[in-house]
Formats: structure tokens, C-alpha cells, sequence
């Protein structure tokens, strides 16, 4: 992984924190490889509380035998979005796009691979396949698969203006998930990266990805059920009141932590209203089961934003890649150039 050292100084601080939030949604995504669709009983029974990172235990179907450091879907397709993005010099054609998550779960497949095109995604493919406008392929996505690889959008997206910042996240999301609770969730998640990448507070990010989940709810086609803005704004003041020994439960029992994106993206961001440290939000994260590795992701990349690269162990970051191969300096590289001109 090319993990260089960040030049002194503002842009060098930027580039830090654009480096940290990638390098985060990979040692989010890692963490909760093991664990992923998981019930957290069976998490605490297999791994005990989740403390670096693991090799896939007996009881993990999706990612059965994968070894520790090893990412999913959730990394992957954030980076094919960003090579996207970067050869489109800021524009994801949707067709285009939509091709290439077919073809990356092809090669997946081969691989011997269950961790394949989510539910919304898949049927968007399908739609498309049979005729489908681009702005109708994603109205019935309201999972949480744009958020789950928006952070490059976030990193090459100024936080200003907003309306700027929800048009580029809607681009790259509307033909898998075109609907009010998808494009919300993704916007919230790529406003925090991006307030977070600017040198903004963690106060500061949260309070932008209400706003642009609040603003992104208005776009695309509506679908019922709890609203992402209201529900961050809850998480955030509620989960802190809690004991921290009965957190976790309260991410799986209350928030819940499914694929429905008004669950773990929302259980996310409450993660991060009360992790002390990054790495203490992707072990958290680890540990509450469901959707694990997605939740683990966002917390991640909104983190990693936030403290920088120094936010994640050398051991670990040496582990991730040498197991994926990961070169993330480049791509960061293209998209903060892609940010410098917006």
C-alpha cells in the first residue's frame, strides 16, 4: 500500500486526511470482514470482543475462509468508483458505471466469491438491462450500497457549497439508489468524509451530513421509512447517555445494523458520536453484528478523515496491504486534484 508521508503544511494536511479516510474505509471494511452478517451473540461466542484484525471464523458464510486484513465489496467498489470518477475528471456516467459493478461482481463470482451486488444494486443492473432510464434503474434502492462507497466523492467534493456537494453525491449514486433514504444516506456519508478532509470538527461533520441528508431526502423517488437527517440527529444525542458496556446492544437491538440504510449507516454515525479514537470505532463497528463490514467502512472513512493517516496502526495498515495489493496513493492524488478545482 503507498502510504506516503504528508508533505508540511495545509495541502499536506489535506492530503493526510483524504489518505486517512481511504485507508479507513479499508481498515473499517477488514475489521468487520469476520463478522459480517452475523448475529453479535455469535460474534462474542466465535471471536470475543472484537480487538484488530481476523481471520474469517467457522460460522462466516459470506467471507468464509478469507484471511485477516483482507477487505469486501465495501472497498472495492469505493475504488472503482473513484477510478471512475477520476478518468471522467469528476463525472461517473451511469451506464458506464453500472457496467463496471457487473463486471467486478463477474470476476468475484469466478473467484468463488459470495460477497456480491447487494439487493439494490443487483436489481438496478437488471432494470437497466432491460431498458430502464438511468434515473428509473434505482427507484426501489434504498439500502445502504451508495453510502457504503461514496467516500471518494466526499474526498474529491469540497463541503462548499452544499448544494455542490449533494449534486456530485446524487450523480454517483442515482442509478443504484435514486430513491430519498438512498441518496440521503450517501450524502450524509460524503458530507462528513468531505467537512472532515476540509479540517472540519467531528461536531462540524455530523452537522453537515444532517444537511445534506435533509437536502438529498428532496431528490429522487420517494420510498417510506425513518428519515436519515432525524435519525443521525437522534443517534448522536441519545447513544452517548448510554453506558458504554450497553452500547453495542443498543446499535443491534434499537438502531438495528441490517442493510436497510436507515439502520447502518445511521448506527455509524452513532458510533463515532461515542468512539474516544478511530480504531475504537471500527473495532465497535466489528463487534455489533449485521452488516458489519459496511458499518465498519463508513465509520472508517468519516473517521480516518477526521485524524489522518497516524489514526491507523502501522501493523494493521502493513497487514491490509499485503493481503489486497491496495495503492491508494494515486487515487487519493487525482481526487483532491478533481477538489482543488471545484
Amino acid at each position: 500500500m503507498a502510504l506516503n508521508s504528508p508533505a508540511a503544511g495545509p495541502a499536506g494536511a489535506v492530503r493526510d486526511r483524504g489518505m486517512g479516510a481511504l485507508l479507513g474505509l479499508a481498515v473499517g471494511d477488514a475489521m468487520g470482514m469476520p463478522t459480517q452478517g452475523m448475529r453479535r451473540r455469535d460474534i462474542l461466542a466465535d471471536y470475543g470482543p472484537i480487538t484488530g484484525l481476523t481471520a474469517a471464523g467457522p460460522r462466516q458464510v459470506i467471507a468464509a475462509g478469507m484471511p485477516a486484513g483482507a477487505v469486501t465489496d465495501d472497498t472495492e467498489q469505493a475504488l472503482l468508483l473513484a477510478r471512475l470518477l477520476i478518468a471522467g475528471d469528476g463525472r461517473i456516467e451511469p451506464v458506464a458505471f453500472a457496467e463496471a459493478l457487473v463486471g467486478w461482481e463477474q470476476a468475484m463470482a469466478a473467484k468463488g466469491s459470495l460477497d456480491l451486488l447487494g439487493p439494490s444494486t443487483r436489481e438496478a443492473v437488471r432494470r437497466l438491462a432491460a431498458g430502464a432510464a438511468a434515473a428509473e434503474a434505482g427507484r426501489l434502492g434504498a439500502t445502504n450500497g451508495a453510502a457504503m462507497r461514496i467516500a471518494p466523492v466526499g474526498v474529491a467534493t469540497p463541503p462548499a457549497p452544499l448544494a455542490g456537494l449533494v449534486d456530485a453525491v446524487v450523480a454517483a449514486s442515482m442509478v443504484t439508489h435514486n430513491t430519498s433514504i438512498g441518496l440521503a444516506a450517501a450524502a450524509a456519508v460524503g458530507a462528513a468524509v468531505s467537512a472532515a478532509v476540509e479540517g472540519g470538527s467531528r461536531a462540524d461533520c455530523t452537522e453537515l451530513a444532517i444537511a445534506a441528508a435533509d437536502s438529498a431526502a428532496g431528490r429522487g423517488h420517494w420510498v417510506p421509512g425513518g428519515q436519515i437527517g432525524p435519525r443521525i440527529a437522534w443517534v448522536t444525542k441519545y447513544l452517548p447517555t448510554v453506558p458504554p458496556a450497553a452500547r453495542a446492544d443498543v446499535l443491534d437491538q434499537v438502531v438495528g445494523t441490517s442493510v436497510a440504510a436507515q439502520e447502518s449507516v445511521v448506527a455509524a454515525f452513532g458510533i463515532l458520536a461515542v468512539a474516544p479514537s478511530a480504531w475504537d470505532a471500527v473495532r465497535l463497528a466489528a463487534s455489533v453484528g449485521g452488516d458489519t463490514d459496511t458499518i465498519g467502512a463508513i465509520a472508517g472513512s468519516i473517521a480516518g478523515a477526521l485524524e489522518g493517516m497516524s489514526a491507523w496502526p502501522a501493523g494493521a495498515v502493513r497487514r491490509i496491504g499485503d493481503v489486497n495489493a491496495l495503492d491508494l496513493g494515486p487515487i487519493v492524488t487525482g481526487l483532491l486534484r478533481l477538489r482543488a478545482r471545484r
